[in-house]
This record gives C-alpha cells, structure tokens and sequence, in this order.
C-alpha cells in the first residue's frame, strides 16, 4: 500500500512529538508505545526474539514497526554530583547478595540487594532508610549535593535514537513516593510519617531545594519534555497524603519548568481513581500511564472528565490487551476510544509497557488506526 505524507515512517518524529505537544500538530496524534520491557525479558530469558526482529537493536526495532519511542535514555545526561565526603562501596554477603554502604562524616547508611532469577533488576531486601538515623545521613548528603548536564551523553543519545521522539527525562521521585520507592518501602514509610514527622519534613525540604537545583539545570537543556517518575499508586498514596506533601510539589515544580516552556507531566501507573479529581490542580499540562479498564480502575471517560479539555493522556491503552488472551477486537476498540476522547492533547501509548508475553504485531495494529486518523483531518 502506498504511504501518505501523514504517515509514521515518512514522518520526523522528534518534531511531530513536539508539535503534538506544544498543540500546533493540526490535530494530528503520535503512537508512541513502550516496548522496551518487551525485549529485555526476552534477552535476560534467552528466548529467541521473532522475526523480523531478530538481531535488531531496540531503535531499529521501533524503525520496523514505523512508530515513536519515548526516549527516557536522555536521563543520563543528567548527572548527581556528591560531595567528596560522601563515599560508596560495596561489600559481597554471599553469592546473591550484597551490602551497599553510604559513608559520611555524620554516620552511614545501607541497602541489600538480591540478584533475581527472572530480570537483570536486583531485588532489594533492606532499603537505605530503616531508622531516623539513617535518614539523617541521606540528608546530610542531598543537602550537599550538585547536578550537572553532560553535552556529550546528549550526543551520543541523540546519535542512537535518532527524529524517533523527542529527547525526554524523568525527574527524581516526589517525597512520600521517594519514601516508598526509593529508600523505605510502604510499611516502613508510612509508620515513619507518624513516628518523625519532623524529620521526614526536613528531608522533604532538603530533597526539594536538591530537586530545583536540578530544575535549573533542566531548564537551561535542550530537553523540552519533563516527567515526575512517580509511578503513583493510589492504594499507598491516599488523598489526604497527595494533598499534603505531593500537590504542592507539583504546583512548584510545574511553575517552575513552565518557565522555560517545558512540558511537565507525571506517571501515574497504579489505581489512580481516588486521585483524578486533583489532576486540575496539579499544574501539569499532562499524566502519563493512567490505567484503564480491564487492567486499571478507571473507566476512559472518567479520565477524559478528569483531565478537562486542556490536560493531555499520555498512553491510554490497557497493556494487558496486547496479550492473545484478549481478542485484537477488543484491542482495537479502545484505541479507537481513546482517541475519540482525548485528540489531539494525545500521546497515544501504551498504560504502561506491552509485556514479554504481548504480541508485538498488535503494535503495527494500532500504528495503522494513527496513521488513517491523522490522514482523515483536513
């Protein structure tokens, strides 16, 4: 079949992104799927990858099926500078396991990871903040800590990835999602919020300045396209706990990228029910990741009402209807809703990456219905 100009593959994709976000696309959308994790699963279980895909890197893999990619790599331009008295080393526990130290002159703090028998990522078995004590040391060093952006790292990225999406990073997690995710874990965090409150305040304050130093580096890059990783799960994060310490952090980091007309969303992956009705208030111009029926909490157009009409759906697609459980029709369906309610303030992906176990031919599926939607605008 003859190729259209609107078309993916004849289509500079690092400029549509933009164009779709900044709202000057002419209505026209982006697909623009995870499939990263796809691969890797693939590779650390040593399957053999299908053809056409096989030997092909994961950007000649997005080239094949003529859609964007969402090219978080550009986080490594961005680098945490410690003071040199903060130092790290590890010690061998066993053959699985291994301690991690972070020394200080105030005290040191550690986590231990496992090697897992399903993923090259580590399991981690204690997290780097499991008292007050612990928590001192990590802020001793975040208070000290500097950013810098690397021209080089930029480069080469942009040398790998090519006009396939725009450069875009994630910033570092929000407070309680830090506690979480990052250095505590759930059960642990929460008693700690009611336990030192004070001290959890300090930190929040501290990680905050850390963050808007980077912020101000962010802000003098080339990268436009800004996400809050938080991976937001509404059975952890309660309202009350996302109006107290999450809500304002947004509203100050979005004035604050705002300024240098970046765009600004966050990562919502989990439940988020409970939290859509603050999406407004936010300030983001956008949330990535919501989840829909039948694999999230919420229905589409629960979201659309959320978002209003000047808030922007990254994905939108269930990933588990990538998976030959569910039929394509059904596939089909959603996208084509998605669509329907949220273009063109639409990155059409997928909520949240295709798994090992997905058809990637389903991709091609849903690149067709982008590229007839994009066509059909006059």
């Amino acid at each position: 079949m003859e190729m259209r100009s609107t078309d993916h593959r004849l289509t500079n994709l690092e400029h549509l992104h933009l164009a779709v976000v900044r709202g000057k696309s002419r209505g026209k959308i982006i697909w623009q799927p995870r499939i990263g994790c796809w691969l890797q699963d693939k590779l650390f279980e040593q399957q053999k990858i299908p053809e056409p895909y096989q030997g092909m890197s994961l950007p000649e893999i997005y080239r094949s099926l003529g859609c964007s990619a969402r090219i978080y790599e550009y986080n490594e331009c961005f680098k945490k500078i410690e003071d040199s008295r903060v130092k790290f080393y590890d010690n061998k526990i066993s053959e699985t396991q291994t301690e991690h130290i972070m020394e200080t002159p105030i005290g040191k703090a550690t986590s231990i990871t496992e090697s897992s028998p399903s993923s090259w990522f580590y399991i981690t078995k204690k997290r780097w903040v499991s008292s007050q004590e612990e928590l001192e040391v990590l802020a001793w060093a975040e208070e000290r800590c500097s950013w810098v952006f690397d021209p080089a790292v930029f480069k080469s990225i942009r040398n790998v990835w090519g006009d396939l999406g725009a450069p875009t990073i994630f910033m570092p997690r929000v407070n309680v999602q830090h506690l979480y995710i990052d250095i505590m874990g759930v059960e642990y965090a929460v008693e700690a919020l009611y336990t030192y409150p004070d001290a959890l305040q300090r930190y929040f304050q501290i990680l905050e300045q850390s963050h808007e130093w980077l912020i101000d580096v962010i802000n003098n890059s080339p990268v436009k396209i800004v996400n809050f990783g938080d991976n937001v799960h509404a059975s952890t994060l309660s309202p009350s706990l996302f109006v107290k310490y999450v809500l304002p952090v947004y509203q100050r980091r979005s004035e604050l990228l705002h300024k240098a007309q970046k765009f600004v969303h966050a990562h919502w992956d989990g439940d988020t029910k409970p939290l859509l009705p603050y999406a407004k208030e936010t300030g983001l111009d956008g949330i990535e990741a919501i989840t829909p029926k039948p694999q999230g909490d919420v229905e589409l157009e629960e979201v659309r009402e959320a978002l209003g009409d000047k808030m922007f759906l990254l994905d939108g697609i269930a990933a588990t209807l990538f998976n030959d459980v569910h039929p394509v029709e059904r596939l089909v369906e959603q996208a084509k809703k998605v669509i329907e309610l949220f273009a063109p303030r639409l990155v059409l992906g997928i909520s949240d990456e295709i798994a090992s176990c997905g058809d990637l031919e389903r991709i091609r599926i849903i690149g067709k219905i982008v590229d007839d939607y994009n066509a059909s605008l006059k």
